[in-house]
């Protein structure tokens, strides 16, 4: 018997991990709330909105009726943050079996309360098994089938290894961890630190500020995580170290658009205006700043980023004042 497996959001990382579900030998049902991409998908097996160079094969089906996911045993949440809310409430409406494991793929805040994604997912399913998939994974890339790897997180072990066999393919890896908070706020700060990146491309600072902004990135969500109750090794692996550097260098990162934007001097509205999907580091500075100040942590560099994209401060500036703040040690 063919198993089935589900993906909310059609966007370039839902059609990816369509792609890769499909491939592990699954029925795979993908839910989008626009009928164009549904009956591309299901007429010509192309999502060309979002992954114009992909042959999708014909294991996968897309839908716009949420209620077809009522059966489904697995559900990948993959819509951006800010909408997070609204879907899982739409999900809650259709009378979900408790059995469905719910995993987030979403790397973002919710808006309304601060809450990581599996948070939220535990307060419309408080019954139901979450986990968590979070690493280095541009979507070009996975639906190409590129060599990707990736970490499974739940709080309980035997969820994380059932999740773990579905991406058990010869060019998609996964590692299992406990540490939910740990894997999910890698996922979240990072793309707040790809956006300074893309500043400093666009400044034409070169690869010497670059490399110092990645490192200090890695001390600073360090910092907030263990904060949060996260394991600090967690943070040197594929969630935390792996998707920071990804993130920062790669060109297929809208966040790092977005920043070489800013550093050449366009407006964050310019910016956005040339995206046809979300840079969730944009809001995610602002859901990030909040947290940090909430907990009293010290971070610099989300503190300028939040500065640049929220209280119009220029980037060179940014760069500045970060560069003449008191010495202080390496390890502090």
């Amino acid at each position: 018997m063919t198993e089935h497996s589900a993906v909310l959001g059609s966007g370039s990382w839902g059609t990816a991990l369509s792609i890769a579900l499909a491939d592990s030998g699954r029925e795979v049902l993908l839910y989008g709330n626009d009928p164009a991409i549904r009956d591309e998908i299901n007429r010509e097996h192309h999502n060309s909105t979002y992954l114009p160079d992909c042959l999708l094969s014909d294991s996968i089906r897309a839908t716009v009726d949420i209620a077809d996911f009522r059966e489904m045993p697995v559900i990948f949440l993959v819509v951006p943050s800010q909408v997070a809310r609204l879907v899982l409430a739409q999900l809650a409406g259709i009378g979900l079996s408790t059995g469905t494991i719910l995993v987030s793929c979403t790397k973002g805040i919710d808006p309304g309360t601060g809450k990581l994604m599996h948070e939220l997912i535990r307060e419309f399913f408080p019954d139901n098994p979450v986990a968590v998939l979070s690493g280095p994974s541009h979507a070009e890339e996975v639906a190409k089938q590129m060599a990707t790897l990736a970490t499974i997180g739940s709080e309980d072990p035997a969820i994380a290894e059932r999740v773990q066999e579905i991406f058990a393919l010869p060019w998609f890896r996964t590692y299992t961890s406990c540490d939910v908070i740990g894997i999910e706020l890698g996922g979240v700060v990072k793309n707040v630190f790809a956006i300074a990146a893309g500043a400093i491309d666009g400044l034409g600072l070169g690869d010497n500020a670059k490399a110092a902004m990645v490192t200090r990135a890695l001390a600073e969500m360090t910092r907030l995580g263990v904060a949060l109750g996260a394991k600090e090794e967690t943070f040197r692996g594929l969630s935390g170290m792996g998707d920071l550097i990804v993130t920062c260098y790669s060109q297929h990162s809208r966040n790092n658009r977005v920043g070489r934007m800013l550093g050449s001097g366009k407006t964050l509205d310019e910016a956005i205006a040339t995206m046809n999907q979300v840079a969730e580091g944009v809001p995610n500075a602002k859901n990030v700043y909040e947290l940090a100040h909430k907990l009293g942590v010290r971070t610099p560099l989300i503190d300028q980023a939040y500065a640049v994209l929220y209280e119009n401060k220029l980037p060179a500036a940014a760069l500045r004042e970060l560069l003449e703040r008191d010495p202080r040690s390496e390890t502090d």
